[in-house]
């Protein structure tokens, strides 16, 4: 392709959010990089899906190779959009009210950033998401919906993965109750062509099975129909949408220079910084575009933790004074110009006169989220070929999955769940991790202690989501940050296992992992199985340890017993007094 003329260049950047860098004496490290991944061809290659960008043995660079597909992505839904309209208004006119997206990680966040993000255009339905196994949450759900007028979609790339099918048996066993042998007609699946969910979806006669492309990735799949079928449902113009996410593809290809190329430019900051030990890569995202920060923690921390390296996402950190942050951090703060903020601004305005390193993004409106889905998978796949992994796989995803399954294994066996021996008690707290015995501030202060001033704590939350329960969670990550400056981060299981799990347990052993189970109130049992949802969730929680446990990480498990916000707030009132 030949570079492109100063009036193409102008157009195509006409529209683009912006992309502003403060990098102070990093700068030349970061242009140097530019230099060197323009002599190299990079982009040419990335293109050309030359996956010896990353890797040098012969079998995985084909399997890279078909998994750059998103690439291309922009350009083949767009010529799908009246497949995807032909589909929404099939579903419309079978008086469908509302819909369920049932999925985990890659189908479900991009999906969860339009819910949360957008306002229902005109004609549009509520499309609810549903990424979690915690009882509460589905029965929530279940609870809000009439079954009869909601649509329910399994999302699934393999159409293998535990939790989409277990919300899948759980309700189609709900609308069989109601419609019998025509129950499949209030259900859809999104998979990979071939998948398990495509057979089982025929033999129910699901109303709908839409083809994802095989060459695209759960997390590098936004722009796919998993992220894109949802958005037209709820009334987005999904035209507007790809118009947005192809005109930052165009300014990503070799027809700009690499100095111009807002990806790659993005990328390599990301990746040079990484190699100085800036590798706490920490978002600063406005309203009403905070959900979009998921998305982004699974992209970064799947993409880029593994074989002992990466980049830690942070992710709705609780704001702080420059002075409250290590030296370890890059920040990315991410804003739209419609939506004002001036607290916000000061925030970011304060990194910047302190000379911390800051890369401003300020999108034109909310439609530009697209242009960021593009926009971080160029600058993910730029960044993993600096620092020497690839982008393209999540080889430590599965373990938590494969001890799960042994543990669901070994109930369907036994009748009930295996769990070890609490280590330390505390009134209604239980504590478990190595050792043999003792308090549980005293292994907390023993955990705590082990930190290093490259490390990170990370909050896993196999808890129900509730704004009163994050609110004290968030607390603990202020409390932290103030008495050692680390970075902190915070998720809900299972999800955070479809995201930052990978980075916990394959990249650098830099955490310290502070994980918290409750007693559930209600429950629902999954049909065809001798478990329920309490118990799988439980059982993914003792997996995610014992796998972790597994690669040496530094965890201690609180189980909260049945009054979660009064256990939570003894917690904090412990890791207060124990911190260094």
């Amino acid at each position: 392709m030949k570079r492109a003329s100063d009036k193409e260049t102008e157009a195509m950047k006409e529209g683009l959010a912006r992309q502003v860098f403060y990098l102070g004496p990093h700068e030349e490290a970061v242009n140097k990089r530019a230099r060197m991944l323009s002599e190299e061809h990079f982009v040419e290659r990335l293109w050309q899906k030359d996956g010896s960008l990353w890797k040098e043995d012969a079998a995985i660079i084909d399997q890279i190779k078909g998994s750059l597909g998103w690439l291309d992505s922009p350009g083949k839904m767009a010529s799908m959009i009246n497949d995807i309209y032909e589909f929404t208004s099939e579903v419309f006119a079978k008086g469908v009210k509302e819909a369920v997206l049932m999925g985990m990680g890659g189908s479900s966040l991009a999906p969860l950033l339009f819910e949360k993000t957008f306002d229902r255009g005109r004609g549009g339905m509520p499309v609810k998401v549903l990424d979690t196994t915690d009882p509460a949450t589905i029965l929530a759900i279940e609870r809000s919906v009439s079954l009869k007028e909601t649509l329910f979609i399994v999302a699934s790339k393999s159409g293998s993965t535990a939790e989409p099918n277990a919300f899948d048996h759980y309700f189609y066993s709900k609308m069989e109750e109601i419609e019998g042998l025509s129950a499949g007609g209030n259900f859809a699946a999104i998979t990979d062509p071939g998948s398990p969910l495509e057979a089982e979806a025929r033999k129910r006669c699901f109303g709908g099975i839409i083809h994802n492309f095989k060459d695209i990735g759960g997390r590098y799949s936004a722009l796919s129909f998993f992220g894109l079928l949802p958005a037209a449902l709820m009334g987005l113009d999904v035209e507007k949408l790809l118009l947005r996410a192809l005109r930052m593809a165009k300014a990503c290809t070799h027809a700009l220079p690499v100095v111009e190329n807002p990806g790659v430019m993005l990328g390599a900051a990301m990746g040079e910084l990484a190699l100085k030990g800036i590798d706490k890569l920490t978002f600063l995202i406005a309203e009403p575009l905070s959900a979009l920060g998921l998305w982004l923690e699974q992209l970064v921390a799947e993409s880029l933790g593994k074989e002992g390296l990466g980049i830690l996402p942070v992710v709705g950190e609780p704001p702080g004074a420059p002075s409250d942050y290590g030296d370890d951090r890059l920040f990315i703060a991410i804003s739209a110009a419609t939506h004002k903020d001036l607290s916000f601004e000061k925030s970011v305005d304060a990194l910047k006169r302190a000379g911390k390193p800051v890369i401003v993004i300020r999108l034109n409106d909310l439609y530009d989220v697209t242009q960021e889905f593009f926009r971080f998978e160029i600058a993910t796949a730029t960044a993993g070929r600096i620092i020497g992994v690839n982008p393209f796989d999540q080889p430590n995803v599965q373990e938590s999955k494969d001890v799960t399954k042994h543990l669901l294994h070994e109930i369907e066996v036994a009748g009930h769940l295996t769990e070890p021996e609490p280590i330390a008690r505390e009134g209604e707290l239980s504590f478990f991790g190595d050792g043999e015995g003792g308090s549980g501030e005293g292994l907390l202060k023993t955990l705590f202690s082990s930190l290093r001033s490259s490390d990170y704590v990370a909050l896993q939350a196999y808890l129900t989501e509730l704004d009163s329960t994050t609110e004290i969670l968030q607390g603990m990550r202020a409390a932290i940050r103030l008495h050692t400056g680390l970075a902190t981060t915070m998720g809900y299981g299972p999800r955070f296992l479809h995201s930052t799990g990978q980075f916990h347990k394959g990249g650098p052993n830099t955490g310290v992992f502070l994980q918290f189970t409750a007693d559930d109130a209600e429950d629902a049992a999954i049909p065809g199985t001798k478990y329920s949802f309490a118990i799988l969730k439980r059982a993914q929680a003792v997996g995610d340890m014992e796998a972790m446990k597994k690669h040496g990480r530094r965890i201690v498990r609180v189980h909260l017993g049945r009054n979660v916000e009064p256990g939570l707030r003894k917690v904090l009132a412990m890791v207060n007094e124990t911190l260094p």
